[in-house]
């Protein structure tokens, strides 16, 4: 694979393995050690964390969730150097919850700017910031 595939390859992991839960995949397929995470835009904080962390968080935060679907393109990669490189993205994340009253699914829509690194294990994700544009359907999926 091309340098831009694999960069490519990491993003769409860091979304296929999130809406399968796949902690593991995500603590060593994707991310590094220590992720600056940056999700201000959702009233969330911006601070370095551990892959471990955002895995936790995470898992904590579907917990209640039947099923969460994230779609994610118009990537825009660059290749900063040979162990950095940069990439926007769209992406849309929905979250269903099938006892939820008042509509079972809540969406949010924005972009993504992400950071990687190459690493021995090949590029992995150091830095995430994601830039909510807006949310419709049932927030609190209650």
């Amino acid at each position: 694979m091309t340098e831009r595939e694999q960069i490519t390859e990491t993003i769409n992991r860091l979304f296929i393995y999130t809406d399968e839960q796949n902690w593991p995949g995500l603590r060593s397929e994707v991310f590094t050690d220590q992720v600056f995470l940056d999700m201000t835009s959702l009233g969330g904080m911006a601070s370095e964390v551990t892959a471990f962390q955002i895995c936790d968080n995470w898992e904590e935060g579907f917990r209640e969730l039947d099923a969460v679907n994230h779609l994610a393109g118009n990537y825009l990669v660059r290749i900063v150097n040979e162990s950095t490189a940069e990439v926007f993205a769209y992406a849309t994340a929905t979250h269903f919850r099938e006892k939820a009253k008042n509509g079972t699914t809540r969406e949010f829509v924005g972009t993504y700017n992400i950071k990687l690194t190459y690493t021995s294990l090949g590029w992995r994700i150091n830095y995430l910031k994601y830039n909510l544009k807006y949310t419709q359907g049932n927030m609190s999926l209650e």
